[in-house]
């Protein structure tokens, strides 16, 4: 008996134990995907996009505080893969960390639903999740580079802004798809529209690599897609167009190709990070208040259902109204009432 009792004491440890190994897991994986694309700022080595942001923030949101331990062993696993362990990468280690935790309890503080069907919870993504959020991880690391000597002060608001972007970027574009896969995707997509699917997936997968890299500056030839996955299948739709128009715009930004020839290292960062912010701002606002408007409508035409069920079951088995009927109606139902007839009065008062 105390043995059963003990193995089932160790349930709850174990099973934090696993879940802190795949958030780690989770993170490692993203954090080695986003060194694969590098730019130089200023003698110093930033990622367009650093996917692990999202997914340290997308674990948060679904598996709440317990997650932190793998965003912590996971960003020092990315560390240790690249550089020895020093007192600074443990600064950046923390920065790391502490932001995603912010993102989440600030989000949690408004309210935030992982559904994403309200335009409130895409503006509460936006602006506290990853522009406020990410100001933490982008100033311990950019401060700890200019106080270990390795970036001079008068670079530093250039590094802080490709850090913090970079950062943001990841929670806008890894965050809304990872909540849906987790979630759950049959409900996103209508399958019914196989057909429709299939032709927005070819057209974006000829389009977005011709706009990206083609000499010609014609990165705008994205947005209709957008618009179009959006309106037709929400986030689901249009995250993944955003990830791939995302993840094609990086490689020509980082290879010098398309609109990102003779450009300098600031003007490619630049004119990357204004493409992919704007692009992901547009996809999520877009898709969450396009959701928000048909749940809104789903719900109206459920009121109106349940109230003609409600009608008709309180007018079932009543008999059929008929004319009004005045009081001394003797007649039978459905017949108009007969007026009584008044006998004549004698000048004497006598019937």
């Amino acid at each position: 008996m105390a043995a059963v009792v003990g193995t089932r004491d160790l349930r709850p440890a174990a099973g934090l134990v696993l879940q802190t190994l795949t958030v780690a897991a989770c993170y490692f994986a993203a954090g080695r995907l986003g060194l694969l694309r590098q730019l130089v700022v200023e003698d110093a080595v930033v990622t367009p996009i650093w996917p692990p942001t999202g997914v340290a923030v997308a674990c948060l949101l679904l598996y709440g505080m317990r997650a932190w331990p793998g965003i912590a062993l996971g960003a020092l696993l990315v560390v240790m893969s690249i550089t020895s362990l020093q007192p600074a990468v443990i600064g950046t280690l923390l920065g790391n960390t502490l932001a995603p935790v912010c993102a989440y309890l600030m989000l949690r503080k408004v309210g935030f639903r992982t559904s994403l069907a309200r335009l409130r919870d895409g503006i509460a993504l936006v602006f506290l999740g990853a522009l406020t959020a990410m100001l933490v991880s982008a100033t311990v690391g950019a401060c700890l580079l200019v106080i270990t000597g390795k970036l001079d002060a008068h670079s530093f608001w250039l590094v802080w802004l490709a850090w913090w972007v970079g950062d943001a970027m990841g929670v806008l574009i890894v965050t809304p798809l990872l909540l849906l896969i987790l979630q759950g995707t049959r409900r996103a997509l209508n399958l019914r529209r196989w057909k429709e699917i299939l032709g927005l997936a070819l057209i974006a997968g000829v389009l977005i690599p011709v706009s990206t890299h083609s000499p010609m500056s014609v990165l705008f030839l994205v947005y209709p897609l957008l618009i179009w996955a959006a309106l037709r299948f929400q986030l689901a739709g249009s995250s993944l167009c955003a990830l791939f128009a995302s993840v094609s715009a990086t490689v020509a930004a980082t290879d010098r190709s398309g609109p990102f020839n003779h450009l300098s290292s600031v003007e490619v960062m630049i004119k990357l990070q204004a493409f992919n912010g704007s692009m992901a701002l547009t996809a999520l606002l877009l898709s969450a208040m396009i959701t928000e408007q048909l749940n809104t409508r789903r719900s109206v035409e459920r009121a109106c259902q349940e109230l003609v069920e409600v009608l008709a079951h309180l007018t079932a088995g009543e008999p059929p109204p008929g004319p009004p009927r005045v009081e001394g109606d003797r007649g039978k139902p459905g017949e108009l009432p007969v007026p009584e007839k008044k006998r004549p009065v004698s000048p004497t008062g006598d019937t």
